[in-house]
């Protein structure tokens, strides 16, 4: 899922999740607190990170993986490093969305020696900043189990490997089969044709389009979708990247764009988390919702049978609607860990094909990244996923994790939420977002 900083006491580790709201609500210290210091219990073996230390018999793990179904396959994958090793990791589970908003003093206080991240310009701001580990050894051991672009997802700007990879998942309009079928819908290939069907649903009795923006980021994927296809993959990319003004008529035009589906929406989404927005569509009352296949974990039994996608639809005509948002998930290592050698044999194994195929027979919602990971499991979602990725001719990762993660976090949230309440009010919206990226990609 996505991506975003501030401050205050992060809660104990195996404490309940904390909503973004209440954690930005409080005081809190620094998420340096969150994590169990590098170490549990040490033993005999070889020294680790250059200082001669014993290797240890436990190893922690920073995990954002707070949801149930990513926590259980993760404690699967350390449960069969335990058997293969001997070594015991030991999670330290943090809100998702805490986690990131907490990166940077987690970073700068005491990591785990491995934790979850992601691929792209999150990845890369924290390599070049020095505040995670080089791990290209560990590439040069494990490279052919990946392909060139995830080795490319994984290389920060000094052409060194920062991350091993586990699995993406595309973003799409995810519905009901059945739904569709009672009602007769079929799926739009462009935009008039998808505002109709959001038109005949309400008509229907059904909320058309699930929306929940309670966190800030899920309306990134609306936004990102929509940019690339009025405005082309070169261009998000480069807007993310600070080289294009958001004050540009072409942002403009995207929100505009945007505002011609907002009547459809699912009213007062800005108090709804991700997984409140689902139990609608579980539900059969709302028609279609944007998101990223994890979406899939809140669905059991035959309901998953009944879940399917249709890819975001084509706006211009001029642009190719080949360009699918697809972040990709995976590990990073603190710059200093304790036991350097058992967090590096640790990622060693994350990037094996028993970790990924462990991984995923619980997390049924993500494809594999890996070459040599076994995918005749698939069930309909991931082979259909799976495909989507593969036709796409450009894969962006997500907004809060192709731009500066400062301008992410403390720019971009505040001012989609601020449209989403006032769409009227886009034009200084804009003007204020280009105004304070100017100043933090300056600094960048």
């Amino acid at each position: 899922m996505s991506d975003t900083s501030s401050t205050g006491p992060s809660p104990a580790v195996g404490s309940s999740p904390v909503s973004r709201r209440a954690f930005l609500g409080g005081g809190m210290a620094t998420l340096g607190a969150l994590a169990v210091p590098g170490l549990a219990a040490c033993g005999s073996g070889n020294g680790g990170g250059g200082g001669g230390k014993a290797a240890a018999k436990t190893i922690t793990f920073g995990s954002n993986g707070s949801d149930a179904v990513p926590k259980k396959a993760y404690q699967a994958v350390f449960d069969l490093y335990q058997q293969k090793t001997g070594i015991k990791v030991k999670v330290n589970t943090v809100d998702h969305n805490t986690f990131q908003e907490q990166i940077n003093n987690y970073l700068q206080g005491r990591p785990d020696p491995v934790f979850t991240w992601f691929a792209g310009n999150r990845m890369k701001y924290f390599a070049k900043k020095g505040l995670v580990g080089d791990i290209s050894d560990v590439w040069a051991k494990v490279g052919s189990n990946f392909s060139d672009a995830m080795k490319k997802a994984s290389t920060g700007e000094d052409g060194k490997q920062y991350f091993i990879p586990i699995y993406n998942y595309p973003w799409a309009w995810f519905y009901r089969k059945s739904v569709f079928a009672k009602h007769g819908y079929t799926v739009p290939k462009t935009w008039d044709e998808f505002i109709a069907l959001a038109k005949k649903m309400k008509k229907d009795g059904l909320t058309p389009i699930g929306f929940a923006d309670k966190d800030g980021w899920p309306a990134f994927g609306t936004f990102d979708y929509l940019d690339m296809r009025i405005n082309g993959y070169d261009f998000h990319i480069n807007l993310m990247d600070g080289k294009e003004s958001w004050e540009d008529p072409k942002v403009k035009k995207v929100f505009d764009t945007w505002r011609e589906a907002l009547p459809y929406h699912q009213t007062q989404s800005l108090g709804r988390i991700w997984q409140e927005g689902a139990q609608g569509l579980q539900k059969g009352t709302t028609g279609m919702y944007l998101l990223g296949a994890f979406v899939a974990q809140q669905f059991t039994g035959k309901s998953v049978d009944d879940l399917d996608f249709f890819p975001f639809p084509q706006v211009d005509t001029n642009v190719p609607a080949d360009a699918v948002e697809a972040p990709i998930d995976g590990f990073m290592m603190s710059r200093r860990p304790k036991d350097e050698t058992g967090a590096k044999k640790l990622l060693t194994f994350l990037a094996s094909a028993d970790a990924e195929n462990t991984y995923l027979k619980t997390d049924s919602s993500d494809v594999a990244v890996n070459k040599q990971a076994d995918t005749s499991h698939y069930n309909a979602i991931q082979k259909k996923s799976a495909a989507l990725i593969a036709s796409a001719k450009s894969i962006s990762q997500f907004l809060d994790r192709d731009s500066n993660p400062t301008f992410a976090s403390t720019v971009a949230i505040s001012s989609f939420q601020s449209y989403i309440k006032d769409p009227a009010s886009i034009g200084s919206i804009l003007k204020s977002m280009q105004k304070q990226a100017k100043s933090i990609y300056a600094g960048d």
